[in-house]
């Protein structure tokens, strides 16, 4: 603990920028590199889940995702499950260069109401194409399609939001229980934002497969800016980590997979959040750049178009190349936005590993 005044004291926190990874003695041929991830009864090819954002994901392309090797989420509240067609609505937005007119236009797209039609629709379309399936809704939501989500044959049910908490109190409305919630589910569920051990001990003893750290899309995010709340991500993935160890001593060895989601716009920020304690990591702003990627080179969140306050915004991103040459290469863009599974495949060979779950115990060091 740190003063930062006589009346209070702080806690001395890391980002990814804080930080390196630290080589080992011994060095690996990427070839000989594991990146395959299990959580509950399904493996993917690589610790890679792609956010459920309109910019980022829409069925299409979490199809494309999926036969990548890695699990596509998609928006339930986004516009995919507001309208038949909502590619001439993308067109426009993608047309709109002032930020506050762009900001007023999606709060109007996103006013109409969710079909839960749609939400079968989609999910079906995913599930025909021979991928898994996941879809995200908000805690506000999450009730209230519950059922249509889990008739729709998903393989994972995401409740994703700025911060979830297992304790939330209103006086107005009556709030989502988590524990009896995903109790009654017949589909593991992954959870989040958290950003601490207490909060993230408390969604893992609801019952969640998953709980994403970090309150995502840093890009285009602005939680900070607004309501100044904010934990920097390796300390937050290292807590939480913390939090996952003792929930399996207080479980009898139950585990809860750690997925960061945030911040994670280079891949040495997914190799990073790994070497800090993730199992996987949940990107946006990578997969935004894609060509296939929906935002056609424009990235926003649920965030961007909050009817009251709005927090975040779109932000442009460009495109670099395809889907598949922005998760598996080869790249051509020395920045660290493409070939990301090549990338922490080579972080890992690097330092000596050849599994994920023994890079968690690499060496890290601080910046001074």
């Amino acid at each position: 603990m740190i003063e930062i005044g006589r009346a209070k004291r702080a806690t001395q926190v890391y980002g990814f920028d804080d930080i390196a990874i630290v080589p080992t003695r011994r060095t690996r041929t990427p070839e000989d590199v594991k990146l395959t991830w299990t959580i509950d009864a399904l493996t993917f090819d690589f610790p890679i889940v792609a956010a459920p954002m309109d910019s980022v994901m829409s069925p299409a392309t979490a199809i494309e995702f999926g036969k990548l090797g890695g699990l596509g989420v998609l928006n339930l509240e986004g516009l995919w499950t507001r309208y038949a067609d909502p590619q001439p609505l993308l067109d426009e937005l993608a047309e709109i260069s002032d930020a506050g007119a762009a900001t007023q236009r999606m709060q109007e797209m996103y006013s109409a109401p969710i079909q839960p039609e749609l939400i079968r629709e989609r999910m079906q379309e995913i599930r025909d194409a021979g991928v898994p399936v996941a879809g995200a809704l908000s805690p506000q939501r999450a009730q209230e399609f519950a059922s249509v989500v889990e008739s729709s044959g998903v393989d994972f049910f995401v409740i994703r939001g700025t911060t979830v908490s297992a304790e939330h109190v209103s006086t107005s409305e009556e709030p989502l229980n988590l524990k009896e919630f995903i109790r009654k589910l017949d589909v593991p569920v992954i959870v989040g934002g958290c950003a601490t051990y207490q909060a993230a001990l408390h969604l893992m003893r609801t019952g969640a497969a998953g709980v994403l750290v970090g309150f995502g899309g840093a890009a285009t995010g602005r939680t900070r800016h607004v309501l100044g709340v904010e934990v920097p991500m390796a300390s937050a993935i290292a807590d939480v980590a913390a939090a996952r160890r003792d929930y399996m001593d207080e479980s009898g060895g139950r585990y809860v997979h750690v997925i960061a989601d945030g911040a994670l716009g280079r891949s040495g920020d997914l190799a990073k959040a790994i070497a800090c304690g993730a199992d996987a990591c949940m990107v946006s702003t990578p997969l935004a750049r894609a060509d296939e990627a929906p935002g056609k080179g424009w990235h926003w969140g649920p965030e961007a178009w909050h009817p009251r306050l709005p927090r975040g915004e779109r932000v442009r991103v460009g495109r670099v190349g395809s889907l598949a040459a922005v998760v598996e290469g080869p790249s051509h863009v020395p920045d660290g936005t493409m070939n990301l599974v090549g990338a922490l495949r080579k972080a890992m060979s690097t330092t000596g590993y050849t599994e994920v779950k023994e890079f968690q115990r690499v060496e890290i060091v601080v910046h001074a």
